[in-house]
């Protein structure tokens, strides 16, 4: 019995017996019909995994056909043969789905060929990828093993991503298990990586600081807007290299894009890296020039409730003129009242815009069984941001500025990472409940297994006593009290968060969108 079952329909059928022999010696089974009305009848009695279809029969066309088939069976793929070459015919049976589109005389192999592509393309692309992780496999190893600057960090990481991303749904289990390890190495040695060099990226002028959070207007909305361009800073919470690259293609049609990774500050949490971004300071500098604009952990005041002020002073210190807007997005309604007034916004130079679905998201994820279940796994939390963007007023906002033409810079405050391992550790009551990182006055924890900062000021940190510290969870680790600890352990495994030293929390993408 054959793997794959074709019907083939034609009004000559008996003349292309040759090419029927073909597929045959090639393990297809093909069933044939001489008209339209014949082939949906044999449709409807059973399963094929292909058809083919002549444009050209008596009685009901193929363009007829196909529609009735695609009707009853939607999923099935169809392949279309016809000698008219017009435009018209052939957006009539692109308009119905077809799945390829063959212009007579066609020989077997462009035949064979076409079936390949629509019934073994999945596999091929499977086999292939797998093929090519095995031979990147030794290449990235020497990559994170041989990294010495932040450069050689995002080479490594953008090779790990695009291998996650071609192997997502392999069903080859033990090659995703063999990246998830290569990838838990990485961040382990990346930790190391930044143990050891982020003290000398506190200073502005050092030879090995890369792009960091305070230095993006700076260094990527200040240039566009001296050349006289109208710029849309949009900032997406929490949002990672990987889900960029899925909503990428949502933007291929409308934008050229200059993607880039910088480094987040720690911690890798809104009220910090957020704060840092849209001031142009570190948070301990926040928190001496403008007092009443920096939140302590301790208080249940918003941590972000002072962004649009931020800005301003970003450009009055550096003397620039600016008119600005600043919204912030939390659901659809809020969205659509900015399409609504998307004409207001063209009088701005510059207009920032943050959207909070990604780090909602994962929050629900965290509270909710079923958000969970939705978001399982990276791959799916991927899905779950591409769903999103594709269905939300984010992308109905990218057109609008593309059709306008203006630039766009897109970016985010940080990452997130599934954790998995928990750590112990023991604070005051008054202790911040981060996962990723802890801040306090005597905090017990095991220094070996966690980046440790006890003069928060020479790392640019506020410090609200003088003998607090600052800890910082590594690779997959989380933080969990000794206390209730089964509980804790069981609750958060699996989740996603932020606020500590991974690849995905900090190294993030950074892109310059140009309208086409």
């Amino acid at each position: 019995m054959s793997k794959y079952t074709i019907l083939w329909a034609d009004d000559e059928i008996d003349m292309l017996k040759p090419h029927i022999l073909f597929l045959k010696s090639k393990d297809y089974d093909v069933v044939t019909a001489n008209s339209g009305q014949d082939a949906l009848a044999l449709a409807d009695q059973r399963h094929f995994d292909l058809i083919i279809l002549d444009e050209n029969m008596p009685g009901l066309t193929g363009i007829e056909t196909l529609s009735r088939i695609k009707m009853n069976h939607p999923s099935v793929p169809v392949i279309m043969i016809t000698k008219n070459e017009e435009e018209d015919l052939m957006d009539q049976a692109v308009g119905s789905k077809i799945a390829d589109y063959l212009i007579k005389p066609v020989n077997p192999k462009q035949i064979l060929l076409s079936i390949k592509k629509n019934l073994h393309s999945a596999r091929l692309v499977s086999e292939n990828s797998l093929t090519g992780y095995r031979r990147d496999f030794i290449k990235i190893s020497n990559l994170i093993n041989d990294a010495r600057t932040i450069g050689d960090w995002i080479e490594a990481y953008r090779n790990l991503t695009h291998w996650e991303l071609e192997l997502a749904g392999s069903d080859n289990e033990g090659m995703e298990e063999m990246l998830s390890l290569q990838k838990t190495e990485a961040n382990t040695t990346f930790a190391k990586f930044v143990r050891q060099n982020y003290r000398d990226w506190m200073d502005p002028d050092s030879p090995s600081r890369p792009l960091m959070s305070p230095d993006v207007f700076r260094r990527k909305v200040f240039p566009l807007l001296d050349a006289g361009e109208k710029v849309f800073f949009i900032l997406i919470d929490n949002f990672r290299f990987d889900q960029w690259r899925m909503i990428r293609p949502l933007l291929s049609d409308y934008f050229s894009s200059d993607d880039e990774l910088y480094c987040s500050i720690l911690p890798t949490a809104t009220q910090y890296a957020r704060n840092a971004i849209f001031s142009g300071l570190m948070p301990a500098q926040i928190e001496r020039m403008f007092p009443q604009m920096w939140v302590d952990e301790e208080s249940e005041e918003g941590k972000n409730l002072n962004e649009s002020p931020l800005i301003q002073t970003q450009f009055e210190r550096f003397r620039r003129q600016c008119r600005f807007s600043y919204h912030k997005i939390n659901d659809t309604a809020a969205g659509e009242r900015l399409l609504r007034d998307f004409n207001s916004l063209e009088q701005n130079d510059l207009n920032v815009i943050v959207f909070n679905f990604i780090d909602m998201l994962s929050h629900a994820r965290t509270e909710s069984r079923m958000i969970r279940e939705l978001a399982s796994n990276n791959a799916a939390y991927r899905s779950l941001t591409e769903s999103w963007f594709r269905h939300s007023s984010a992308l109905d906002l990218f057109r609008r500025i593309a059709e306008k033409g203006y630039k766009i810079v897109l970016t985010t405050d940080h990452g997130s990472i599934r954790v998995d391992n928990p750590i112990k550790v023991v604070g005051e009551k008054n202790t911040n409940t981060n996962l990723r990182y802890k801040l306090g006055r005597n905090l017990s924890y095991n220094p070996k297994q966690v980046f440790e900062i006890t003069r928060p000021k020479d790392f640019g940190l506020p410090a609200p006593n003088v003998s607090t510290a600052y800890i910082f969870a590594t690779s997959r680790d989380f933080f969990a009290y000794p206390n209730n600890y089964n509980y804790y352990v069981q609750f958060y495994t699996d989740t996603f968060q932020h606020g500590g030293i991974s690849m995905e929390e900090m190294l993030i993408p950074l892109i310059t969108l140009t309208a086409k």
